[in-house]
């Protein structure tokens, strides 16, 4: 199965002077990148090689240098690196405990559960006003789990309190954030509620709140989940970064599949939007390299916030699977296109996605500094910018 034109982007005059200096070729499973500082080596997946004669040179942009190349992808390839987000990997039966993403502390022992079940989709109260001929039974209901229950949202799970929480979890009120002035009337907006927020007691990092007695909401952001007998497949906290970055990825790619739904609004609690994120790609590649200016290569094949040392030396790094997506920060100091955000606000097709205020500023720094590492004439695509996330 051939997958379409790739493309590497060099900022060649970090590298050569002139672009004539740098060639791509192919190995049996690689990509070499010659430049006059050295040879850059490129392992891609397995199944995953070079069409033979398919790499050239696309048209030059000012001081970079693109490459078009055709991938060939075995179609019986499993790609195992794609784990899923824990959404997809719960089990009822099986035994799990959850920790503290933070400091890898455990925040609730053992738990086995014997329904797993999804919640409705976010709009699904507005669903029911329309097609029922009647007042809505659930109106002002909360959907709780009971005991042995685990309840999966699109970015958190509820789960039943236990004595031991007690002991790893501390609760606490939320600040009051918005003040009613006095002398306003009943037309301006109320005052936000007031939460009872959830932290590791260890760390102090937020992981969630009590929605209700003896239900904890955790946001999949903020906490890991491993099966009690240790499996090699589940999360192994990598850093904060990676974690987020692949978490949230992966949810992308489960909705889109599921839902069939591509433009989601990142949003804090208070339910206004903070970040518009389009998915444009599933089946990137990606490899960086990060010791130097001049060592970095970016592209729809080649892409992604740098964690690799580069040298004329080095051993060969390996390339991975990742999401292309066009994002927007949509903060009142950040937007500077409030049309593109009043029209996605209005839109039934754009998919909310709630995550704590802070994990929401961290997501931005993780997309803007992806942008930040490609070629400059893929910033952008219209009024968006451009990242990749790994999966």
């Amino acid at each position: 199965m051939n997958i379409p034109m790739e493309r590497i982007g060099i900022k060649w005059r970090d590298v050569a002077k002139s672009y004539a200096e740098v060639r791509v070729t192919g190995g049996d499973s690689s990509l070499h990148i010659q430049t006059p500082r050295g040879l850059l080596i490129v392992e891609l997946p397995a199944g995953v090689s070079l069409v033979e004669g398919s790499c050239r040179e696309a048209p030059e942009r000012g001081d970079e240098i693109h490459f078009r190349m055709r991938l060939n992808v075995d179609q019986h390839t499993d790609d195992t690196g794609a784990l899923g987000s824990v959404m997809e990997r719960l089990q009822v039966r099986e035994s799990y405990s959850f920790h503290c993403q933070s400091c890898g502390t455990r925040v609730l022992e053992e738990r086995v559960f014997k329904r797993v079940l999804p919640l409705p989709n976010c709009n699904w109260s507005s669903l029911v006003d329309d097609w029922c001929c009647h007042p809505d039974p659930f109106a002002n209901l909360k959907l709780l789990p009971r005991a042995e229950d685990c309840l999966l949202g699109d970015t958190h799970l509820l789960v039943p309190l236990d004595r031991g929480c007690e002991e790893t979890l501390t609760q606490e009120l939320s600040p009051i954030t918005n003040k009613m002035a006095e002398g306003q009337n009943q037309d301006t907006p109320k005052p936000n509620r007031r939460r009872t927020l959830v932290s590791c007691k260890s760390c102090t990092a937020g992981l969630g709140e009590a929605v209700a007695p003896g239900t904890l909401k955790l946001y999949i952001t903020e906490v890991t989940v491993r099966p009690s007998v240790g499996d090699s497949q589940f999360d192994t906290s990598p850093d904060r970064s990676l974690f987020l970055e692949q978490t949230i990825a992966a949810r992308l790619v489960e909705l889109s599949s599921s839902q069939s739904v591509f433009r989601f609004s990142i949003q804090a609690s208070d339910g206004k939007a903070f970040i518009l994120l389009w998915l444009l790609n599933s089946d990137s590649l990606i490899a960086s390299f990060s010791a130097t200016p001049s060592s970095t290569v970016r592209g729809d094949a080649v892409t992604s916030p740098g964690h690799h040392q580069c040298s004329e030396h080095q051993s060969p790094t390996e390339a991975g699977s990742a999401v292309k997506v066009l994002y927007l920060p949509c903060s009142p100091s950040a937007s500077t296109h409030q049309d593109v955000v009043d029209t996605w606000e209005k839109d039934i097709g754009v998919h909310p996605l709630e995550l704590p205020l802070t994990t929401c500023q961290e997501l931005l720094s993780v997309l803007t500094a992806s942008t930040s590492c490609l070629p400059p004439s893929l910033h952008s695509m219209n009024s968006y910018q451009v990242a990749y996330m790994r999966l």
